[in-house]
């Protein structure tokens, strides 16, 4: 589709006067703080301007080291276009242009992906402006602390779970703030891919979230890592207590990584050192959390699922393993690996995750995405539901993961899941007379 010239516009708000862009059929307001923060504390929410509100020339994004196999399997980016910021909590809103005067719009709030370690909330490959223009939505993307700002710590000079107390702080702003740009401020749904559905799973059991979303879709999140982190947790944090002063963000990027806790020693948990940490606030005890989801189950109407080949994004990729295992006997091994591991991390933990919201009464479904293509040798792997919900061709035409897929094939069944994650988006339900892609399973539990 032909860019058309970009229009700005006002959004008159009790938050500020809020400058936006309106192009191709949406308007986007962009990088709004909601909070503030200082190194190892909690957010405080940010209070209403008396000036204008214009977006930033570049992107805010948490002190962060690209990764190279997203760089690879997903694209490459334009660090150019972002600028380092420890106090990260901005959020970006995507409207319809052809909304109604008095019309209330479902509300998706995206909490993106990248092991609580990498990602931010504008990234061109998880652009809502096509499902919004499509399915008549508003799409509220949020980017919060990572990493060792976000999701390390465990005293009081470096508290924990700081990563979702910002995304709390950003519920808390979408709560007040949604109705002024046409958004239901009673219908929010929280969506969020692999480290953002685990924090997703983990805000419904959180203290101070009472009232701020109604529904949750969670798509490939890695549950199976988030049992008994505690003495990881411990260690990691005390190897990198030397870095807690380091006025150079960027040097404390390059520094930590050498302290990244052994997957010998602590497991598959390992390869996922940053996350959600039970017994601090927000979060109860870990053996508390099951009986917690169970209590909570009612308050919110899930969707759950995920990718039929999640680990090939890591086994199927990598050039040693293929070296000895990408033919013959050695294939043989090496898909049953990404079988096992992929019910082990992510299959197992979403079904028992499913089964104990429906016995808490709770109203749940349970999908999973498949590949269907013969020649498609890494299936349906981890990240591939991205270009499905968000579209956006230009943002994936570098990405691997992509190579041997046709576009109009992700096109047409992005459209349809698109549909069904709008349906529940709206009503909490998904009707048997929905139009399905091929590719998806799901079911009520």
């Amino acid at each position: 589709m032909k860019s058309q010239q970009k229009e700005t516009c006002i959004f008159e708000t009790r938050f500020g006067r809020i400058t936006a862009l309106k192009e191709n059929g949406v308007t986007k307001a962009k990088s709004i703080r909601y909070a503030h923060s200082k190194r190892y504390q909690k957010p405080v929410q940010a209070e209403p301007s008396l000036t204008d509100i214009i977006s930033p020339d570049k992107t805010p994004v948490c002190p962060q080291k690209l990764s190279p196999l997203v760089e690879k399997m997903i694209g490459v980016t334009h660090v150019e276009e972002f600028e380092a910021d420890e106090s990260t909590q901005y959020l970006s809103i995507t409207c319809p242009d052809n909304r109604a005067e008095n019309e209330k719009l479902p509300v998706v709030v995206w909490i993106h992906g990248g092991s609580h370690e990498i990602g931010c909330g504008d990234l061109s490959t998880a652009d809502p402006a096509e499902w919004v223009k499509e399915q008549h939505i508003i799409v509220v993307t949020v980017s919060y602390r990572l990493g060792i700002f976000g999701f390390l710590g465990g005293n009081e000079k470096r508290p924990p779970n700081l990563g979702l107390f910002d995304i709390i702080e950003a519920l808390k702003w979408i709560k007040l703030y949604i109705s002024d740009f046409g958004g239901d401020s009673d219908n929010i749904t929280l969506l969020g891919q692999s480290s953002g559905g685990d924090a997703i799973a983990h805000l419904m059991i959180s203290e101070g979230v009472e009232g701020l979303f109604q529904r949750v879709i969670i798509q490939s999140a890695p549950l199976g890592l988030r049992h008994k982190r505690q003495k990881m947790s411990e260690e990691f944090l005390k190897k990198t207590e030397f870095l807690k002063d380091e006025v150079d963000a960027l040097k404390m990027m390059d520094d930590y990584g050498r302290f990244v806790p052994s997957v010998i020693k602590y497991g598959l948990k390992a390869a996922m050192p940053f996350g959600t940490q039970y017994g601090f606030p927000p979060l109860c005890k870990e053996q508390e959390s099951i009986e917690k989801w169970r209590e909570n189950a009612k308050k919110y109407d899930v969707l759950i699922g995920l990718n039929n080949d999640e680990t090939a994004f890591y086994l199927k990729t990598s050039e040693a393993l293929n070296k000895y295992f990408g033919k013959g006997i050695g294939r043989i091994i090496l898909d049953k690996t990404v079988e096992k591991s992929t019910t082990l991390i992510y299959g197992d933990p979403a079904k028992k995750f499913a089964e104990n919201h429906a016995e808490g009464g709770g109203n749940v479904y349970l999908f999973r995405i498949y590949s269907k293509l013969n020649n498609n040798h890494i299936g349906a792997p981890h990240c591939i539901d991205l270009p499905l919900i968000f579209g956006n061709e230009s943002a994936w035409k570098t990405s691997e993961m992509l190579r041997d897929i046709p576009w109009n094939r992700i096109h047409e069944n992005g459209e349809r899941l698109r549909g069904l994650w709008a349906e529940f988006a709206r009503t909490g339900k998904i009707s048997d007379e929905s139009e399905r892609p091929e590719i998806l399973e799901i079911r009520k539990i």
